[in-house]
């Protein structure tokens, strides 16, 4: 075993990692990287199809962002954000709100997609507390959702695997059948449905919306839950509920924002959604530094401004928060989304994608394929097979860390026709060792 792995595994201890099995499977050592490709120290190359864990967009090494990092390194490396601010964060908070539904006018920092979804979640209770709405102290969330490890998003979140021994740490919230198509929990025909999922949020605003604080969703794509991909009348069918029993809408977009689905952000594809909170990360900086926001509208943001006295402040806040390197790092990265025409790239290619993903549909061990934008799942029909097409896949020069019964692809932006078609190739080619 490599020196270097071995003092990695004497000191360190991996995220969503069993570590005794990393005694067979040790991890694999990068040395370096260069677009969609990791390169290990034995001299193999990967591709990075799942965007170095959904983050990474314009892939790795770019020369603008590294550039941009460096120079705000020879000025500001970072300072407290409370009574002090900087010229990154402001000019990084305008661009968001330019490109954020119209709405979200006011952004706050924070580290990642986890708190990211904290401070909505407290943004929301206290909002109505401040405004005398007492009351209302809970959450409706989807039971696949997953929306982060803090106390908080595990929470709202549904995936029993990461949350259910900390059930006892966790507040009590409200959970709905999650719109999976595939799984449907009214049993009907994919072709005939008519969102009937949707009768169970409707029916739990009808009795309890006096007691509920907000909805939080993944707009479309429900991530670690399984990649899955549900309609878009089930988004707009939500929002319109919230709005008509008057209850926040919380749009978690850490894992979809930026491009991932097609377009900025996924709540896009559905004309005039007004979220009330819109949550981001990963994506945001390019996958090459931490950073977190929570967008929320003025009428949020007012229900706290009041004089001191009145105790309407909101008591929340990260050592971190809005670090001027970051910041100039996710400046740069939405620079390149302009200069470089980073989601017409996309949409060209995406015909292609959607056409080498039907190609899984016909083996024997898929269940579903699902699509959007530039990720994509194969459903298999069970979930013994995943740890071994892992390893077949770093055989096949590729990435396919599984979900469960999920294999699935999360492509950076930057991808090349070239690219496309040898990562699908041997995504199948690792798949189809387990027939």
């Amino acid at each position: 075993m490599d020196n270097w792995i071995k003092k990695d595994l004497k000191f360190i201890w991996h995220p969503y990692t069993q570590m005794k099995d990393c005694r067979e499977s040790p991890p694999v050592l990068i040395d370096r990287a260069e677009g969609i490709k990791l390169y290990d120290t034995r001299g193999n190359f990967y591709y990075d199809s799942i965007s170095s864990w959904w983050c990474n967009v314009h892939g790795h090494n770019h020369p603008k962002i590294k550039k941009a990092i460096n120079k705000q390194l020879n000025s500001l490396e970072h300072i407290l954000f409370a009574g002090f601010t900087h010229k990154p964060a402001i000019l990084l908070a305008e661009k968001i709100v330019s490109l954020a539904p119209k709405k979200l006018t006011k952004v706050f920092f924070s580290d990642n997609g986890s708190t990211s979804v904290e401070v909505a979640l407290k943004m929301s209770f206290q909002y109505w507390q401040n405004t005398g709405r007492v009351k209302k102290t809970k959450f409706i969330a989807l039971d696949y959702a997953y929306h982060g490890d803090t106390i908080g998003a595990m929470s709202v979140s549904g995936v029993d695997l990461f949350n259910k021994i900390f059930q006892p740490l966790l507040f009590s919230s409200f959970k709905v059948p999650s719109p999976y198509c595939y799984r449907c929990p009214k049993n009907k025909d994919q072709a005939t449905c008519d969102i009937e999922c949707i009768s169970s949020l409707e029916k739990l605003l009808k009795e309890k919306a006096d007691s509920i604080c907000a909805i939080i969703l993944e707009p479309l794509v429900l991530a670690a839950g399984g990649m899955i991909i549900y309609p878009k009348e089930y988004l707009s069918r939500a929002a319109k509920l919230a709005k008509k029993f008057n209850v926040h809408l919380i749009l978690d977009e850490v894992a979809t924002g930026f491009g991932r689905t097609g377009k900025m952000f996924a709540c896009q594809y559905i004309d005039g959604i007004e979220p009330d909170f819109l949550c981001l990360s990963k994506g945001i900086t390019a996958g090459y530094l931490p950073m977190g926001l929570t967008l929320t509208t003025d009428k949020i943001y007012k229900g706290f401004y009041a004089d001191d006295e009145k105790r309407k402040t909101f008591y929340h806040g990260h050592t971190y928060t809005a670090n001027p390197v970051s910041c100039s790092a996710a400046l740069a990265s939405l620079e390149i989304f302009e200069k470089e025409d980073t989601l017409d790239k996309v949409k060209k290619l995406v015909p292609l994608f959607y056409a080498g993903m039907e190609r899984f549909r016909g083996l024997s061990i898929v269940g579903d394929v699902r699509y959007l934008g530039f990720i994509g799942a194969i459903e298999l029909v069970n979930d013994r097979h995943g740890r071994e097409i892992y390893k077949n896949g770093l055989k096949n020069n590729i990435i396919l860390r599984p979900l469960g019964s999920i294999v699935y692809f999360f492509l950076p932006l930057c991808i090349k026709r070239n690219e496309l078609e040898d990562i699908l190739e041997r995504g199948y080619s690792a798949i189809c060792v387990k027939l």
